[in-house]
This record gives C-alpha cells, sequence and structure tokens, in this order.
C-alpha cells in the first residue's frame, strides 16, 4: 500500500470526520467537543501502538520530542478553530476552506522543507484556492 492509497483513505476519514463532527457540536461547546474528539483520538492511536509495536518513547530524541510536541500544539490549534467553524458554520463551506492548508503546505514545505514548487504544485495550489474561494462564498 503506497502513500495515494493513506492518502486517499485519509480523505475519507476527513470528509467522515467534518459531516459527524457537524452534528456532534450542536448544542454543544466547540471547545467540549473538541476535547472529547481529542480524547478519543488519544485512547485510540495508543491502543494501536500497544497492539501493534512495542513503543520505544525512551529512544526518542529531544529534536523529534520537540518537533512532535509543536505539531501535536498546532492539531490542537486547528482542530479547536475546525470544531468552532462548524459550530458556526455549514459544513459544505467550512471543510473547503479547512483545505486551503493544502496550499499552505506547499508553500511551508517550499519553504522551510526545500521541496520543489513546480508549476504542476503551484497550478494544483490555485486550483485548489479558487475552489474553496468559490465554495465559501457560495
Amino acid at each position: 500500500m503506497t502513500w495515494l492509497f493513506w492518502s486517499l483513505l485519509s480523505a475519507v476519514f476527513a470528509a467522515a470526520t467534518a459531516v459527524l463532527a457537524k452534528v456532534g457540536v450542536t448544542g454543544v461547546d466547540s471547545n467540549l467537543a473538541t476535547a472529547i474528539r481529542t480524547l478519543v483520538v488519544l485512547v485510540f492511536t495508543w491502543a494501536i501502538v500497544f497492539a501493534t509495536d512495542r513503543p520505544a518513547v525512551t529512544n526518542l530524541s529531544g529534536r523529534t520530542w520537540l518537533f512532535l510536541t509543536l505539531s501535536g500544539l498546532a492539531t490542537g490549534l486547528s482542530w479547536l478553530c475546525y470544531f468552532r467553524a462548524l459550530q458556526l458554520g455549514p459544513a459544505s463551506r467550512v471543510a473547503p476552506v479547512d483545505k486551503l492548508s493544502v496550499v499552505f503546505v506547499i508553500l511551508l514545505a517550499a519553504v522551510f522543507l526545500g521541496e520543489r514548487l513546480t508549476v504542476g504544485k503551484a497550478a494544483g495550489g490555485l486550483l485548489i484556492a479558487a475552489g474553496a474561494i468559490i465554495l465559501a462564498l457560495e
């Protein structure tokens, strides 16, 4: 199974997340909803780790801890903002705007990771941005 398979599966689950979360945040504080979702993710992922491998937490470098911690903080902030947006707006408009993250990843990967910004990536990023704007303004 390739990166493409896992990426498509991620997209399917992300779509399900938007629809399920929209129903779940109805009449509930968005921060509480995010906390509940986070707890489920925490328990679920640790269960997978222990079921499939023996975690070598003590073997992780300080750099790894730093960047995974920063990534976790960014994820938490993203989820808090996403759930609040879902509470305030329709899922069919919130989700496309959220997917502007793809455009930001293309740009940040070029600047910070040295990934090539090709014509195809630029064109794809512009199409994603245009689609998100069109759907958001509909």
